[in-house]
Formats: structure tokens, sequence, C-alpha cells
């Protein structure tokens, strides 16, 4: 019996995770969510996902294709598999896609969120980073702008990572406030592993007067690791959207 492309569409809290990708000896979202769809479909199901988030990172939307016979689109699909599933992991949908469709190569945009809350928070503690004083936001969002004039993001990569390319194109870099929360957002085409999280320690030193604005110019320029900011911490950044061609949905 030939098989059919799915999207499969879930979200996850990464706080106990070591990461999506499934690793030896490790509790991951890949593994955990493989894990519950091949004992309910009764079949060793492997999915591949839009990208990997590093450990505590977290998803609001994580998009990933698998291959399933007619017949295992069981009744009441999504609500079973959430049964199983921890609730640290939800899947929302499952749309059919063409033959070909590829969650990973396919995407032509990626979105991000990075989480501030400015006074402590216990209910934040593991999902957003706190900042103990207020870093001049107006510096970082004129620092953030420049990130849209360049497209060689190899300052921001982690290293020795096998990376053919370090192009970039960012579409949005811009701060939003929110009383006492501050989110950063960010949209390309495509990231650098630990690329959100280095550009995010690069802003707040320029927030708290370590760097100039201009620092941002000379950072990108130089190519280097080691000159742009610490990462900031994984547990405030959010996976939030994947865009992909209107014609991937057409599968007829």
């Amino acid at each position: 019996m030939s098989k059919q492309r799915f999207f499969l569409e879930l979200g996850y809290d990464g706080t106990n995770y070591h990461g999506w990708q499934k690793q030896p000896d490790t509790v991951t979202v890949q593994s955990t969510l493989e894990e519950g769809l091949s004992l309910i479909l009764r079949d060793d199901i492997k999915v591949t996902a839009a990208g990997r988030t590093d450990a505590g990172v977290h998803a609001r939307q994580m998009l990933v294709h698998l291959d399933l016979e007619e017949s295992q689109l069981i009744d009441n699909f999504i609500f079973k598999v959430n049964r199983w599933l921890p609730a640290t992991i939800a899947v929302y949908n499952i749309k059919p896609v063409t033959a070909d469709a590829h969650a990973r190569f396919h995407a032509t945009a990626r979105s991000y969120e990075y989480h501030f809350h400015l006074r402590p928070d216990p209910f934040q503690d593991q999902r957003s980073y706190v900042l103990h004083r207020l870093p001049d936001v107006a510096l970082m969002q004129e620092a953030a702008a420049i990130l849209l004039d360049y497209k060689d993001f190899e300052c921001f990569s982690r290293a020795h990572t096998d990376v053919k390319t370090y192009l970039c194109d960012i579409r949005e870099a811009r701060f939003e406030s929110q009383g006492h929360h501050l989110i950063f957002h960010i949209t390309a085409d495509r990231f650098l592993r630990n690329m959100v999280r280095a550009i995010v320690g690069t802003l707040l030193d320029i927030g708290y007067a370590k760097l100039p604005v201009s620092a941002m110019h000379e950072i990108i320029k130089s190519k280097s690791r080691s000159k742009a900011g610490a990462s900031a911490p994984a547990h405030g950044l959010y996976l939030t959207k994947i865009e992909y061609p209107e014609a991937i949905w057409n599968p007829n």
C-alpha cells in the first residue's frame, strides 16, 4: 500500500529536553514524539523536522514531515497521540502535502522570539530571561536594525559547525514591550546554530553600554564569534513560526 506524506504541527516546552534532535541515551523532543507515534500507529515512525532547537529552547510551532499509509490515519488521531505524549509536547494538526514536500528544505522563513521579564516572576522562571536592570531598548533596537544590512553572520554561529554557508536573509529584527515583558522578534530564511542567542547576547551588551551601537558593524564584518557577545540563556528562546510555499499544501 502506498504512503502519503503529511506535515505534523506541534509545540513544546523544551525545559526538560536535551534539544530537538534524537541522541543516544538522552531524552529529546524528537525521540519522545517518535516513540509516541510508533506506539499509537504500531509502526516504526520517523519524522523529519523543519530544524532543530537546542536544549532548553521552546517551540510554539514546529513542523515535521512523515509518511503514513491511509489505514494509519486512525479516528481521533491527534487526540490519541496527545493522550500518550507528555504535557510538555502537544500535536496541533496534521495535513497532507505533496509527495516531495520537505519540512526543512522547503521552509522559506522561520521566526523566533526571545522573551525577557523585567522583574522576578515565578511563573516565567524557566520560560523567560529575567533582567535585573533595564537595558537601553532604543539602543538595542538601533543595533538590531543593522542586522538587516548584512547577509554573512558567521560571527554569530557556533564554532566548528559543518554548515556550507553563513549567509542568512534577516527580514525582521525588532523589540516589543509588553508591561514588564520585553520580546525580541526575528525572522529570516534560515538561522545558524546558536545564532539568535548570540545576537541577543550582543544586543544586551549594547543595551548595557558595554559596546556602542556601531560595534554591531565591526562584529559582523569580523566574522569572529569571539567578537560577539555571550549567548543569552536558552530558556528565553521560542521558535514561533515556519513558512512554506502555498504549493506544497495541495497534494492532488
